[in-house]
């Protein structure tokens, strides 16, 4: 394969960690992430939107889609990113925001997605880091594109109050223990 092919590659990750706007900003810090799309997985209404999945009667969770170069980041260092920047032991909560919408969750896009998820939580869970990880862990479904005006969020409204006490902190802890993979 040339290098020009090999650069073309991609893989996907779909995470659920609270509020889209907070997983979204760093992880599209990550250097070899393409893309991160906010919007909603895990349910069972079609084409939902914000003010539905906010209702918390879709069974939507909140979530990013991410597109990344698997020769450049691979997805077991994203867990390590995801699992640093939300809570994984609060039950339908991170932070302020409360609801089944905001659950910790990871849907896997394969068999090897899952088996390393999986791996990954027995790891985190016998290190005593946390008490009890409660992220589900579900095959992805379907994956719905959030409004337009949720993509970014954090970088066009880096500002706003919730973006500043809410995803700064993440930003910060993110950068300080993931600083040697930041683009």
């Amino acid at each position: 394969m040339s290098d020009s092919e090999d650069s073309e590659r991609s893989a996907y990750a779909t995470l659920a960690g609270g509020c889209f706007w907070c997983i979204e900003a760093p992880l599209e810090e990550l250097g070899g992430v393409r893309s991160v799309t906010s919007g909603y997985a895990g349910g069972t209404t079609e084409n939902p939107t914000y003010e539905e999945v906010c209702s918390g009667t879709t069974g939507h969770a909140e979530v990013v889609h991410v597109e990344y170069n698997p020769d450049t980041i691979v997805f077991g260092e994203l867990l390590a990113v995801f699992f640093t920047i939300h809570d994984p032991t609060t039950l339908n909560r991170q932070g302020p925001d409360v609801g089944t919408q905001y659950r910790s969750a990871i849907f896997y896009h394969d068999e090897d997605q899952r088996e390393t998820t999986e791996a990954f939580i027995e790891e985190l869970e016998s290190s005593g880091e946390y008490d009890e990880i409660v992220t589900e862990v579900a095959p992805l479904e379907t994956f719905y594109e959030a409004e337009a005006h949720h993509q970014d969020y954090y970088e066009k409204n880096p500002n706003n109050p919730y973006c500043t006490v809410n995803i700064d902190p993440k930003l910060e802890k993110m950068r300080k223990q993931f600083g040697e993979k930041l683009e």
